[in-house]
């Protein structure tokens, strides 16, 4: 994958810092005085690819890009200013609030009170192939990488709650067998789609909620202070997934679509049932026996997770001109 093209100064200036440019302390200062301008963060296209850009350097990288500035103070400098006030947006739409429940019986009411708009339901009873597509189009930005942001928090952790996250990650990369990774599977979901199954193929029709969901998931991997936010997110994903993966299938069925297509969430249907528990009790529950201090974190985590999936789910339907309501079955 090559540096996309930018969408604006934040990026410009970001991909300007990748492909090896001289960057100085004033460049530094007007770039975060230009970050802190920004009036919409989660859904600013411009600030979101900035982010992205700079995330990917952990991931596979670009070709154009020197691997030796993934740990230059230039760019850790810039991706400082976009996260300060990416996790700062956060905060404001997501509160950390007390439930006075064991922490998987917290999550669970964190979960329970999700109202996005289903994504899920649209796509099972109404959407066409090439709706289908442009989901599949925005999920690979994540789905190619999958597992990825979470496996972070494995050298952080130990004891049982190290256990139960590598119980859960050896199922998302398929128990070590390239056929049974996640990864693997929604590779083959495109390609029965007629889609470019190529690793970063889509990062041009990426929508900023896209960017912006993904980059929660780095932002929360790459530090250690957001170790149990991360936990938490993972927990949310694997609490909330069983459902709507079931409906992913069941929608291509109904477009005539076969196993090779359906098989990726045919498989989060069953392993996911697992994993809910696993995260929530076995992991997250760990965590916070061994350490109280985070629960806070834990479920700040997943309700982060679920505000920046809905707002990724309406701004698809809104794509479509498609409205679905919240929770519908």
């Amino acid at each position: 994958m090559r540096l996309p093209e930018p969408s604006g100064p934040l990026s410009a200036a970001a991909i300007r810092v990748l492909s090896g440019a001289s960057w100085r302390p004033r460049d530094l200062v007007r770039f975060a005085r230009d970050v802190d301008s920004v009036d919409t963060p989660l859904t600013d296209a411009d600030l979101q690819l900035a982010l992205a850009c700079c995330y990917e350097m952990h991931y596979r990288g670009f070709e154009d890009a020197d691997e030796r500035l993934e740990w230059s103070p230039e760019l850790a400098g810039v991706v400082a200013a976009l996260e300060c006030r990416f996790e700062a947006a956060l905060r404001e739409i997501v509160s950390r609030r007390p439930t006075g429940l064991p922490v998987d019986q917290g999550l669970r009411a964190v979960t329970d009170d999700e109202r996005g708009p289903s994504l899920s339901a649209f796509l099972m009873r109404h959407a066409d192939a090439d709706q289908f597509r442009d989901f599949l189009v925005q999920r690979s930005i994540y789905h190619l990488k999958e597992a990825d942001p979470h496996t972070w928090q494995i050298p952080r952790l130990g004891g049982p709650a190290k256990a139960a996250l590598v119980e859960i990650q050896m199922d998302e990369y398929g128990g070590g067998r390239l056929a049974g990774m996640h990864a693997t599977l929604f590779a083959q979901t495109m390609r029965a789609l007629g889609l470019d199954d190529a690793y970063g193929a889509y990062w041009p029709a990426a929508l900023p909620e896209t960017h912006a969901a993904v980059n929660l998931m780095t932002m929360l991997g790459i530090h250690r202070r957001h170790r149990g936010a991360s936990l938490g997110h993972l927990a949310a994903l694997e609490m909330t997934s069983t459902q709507p993966n079931r409906r992913y299938g069941n929608g291509l069925r109904r477009l005539g679509f076969d196993d090779r297509a359906t098989a990726f969430f045919d498989e989060h249907v069953e392993a996911d049932a697992v994993h809910e528990q696993i995260a929530a009790v076995d992991m997250c529950g760990a965590v916070v026996a061994a350490e109280p201090r985070l629960e806070q974190d834990v479920l700040w985590g997943a309700a982060c997770c679920l505000a920046v999936d809905a707002a990724a789910a309406q701004a698809l339907l809104h794509t479509w001109d498609a409205v679905e309501p919240a929770g519908a079955a």
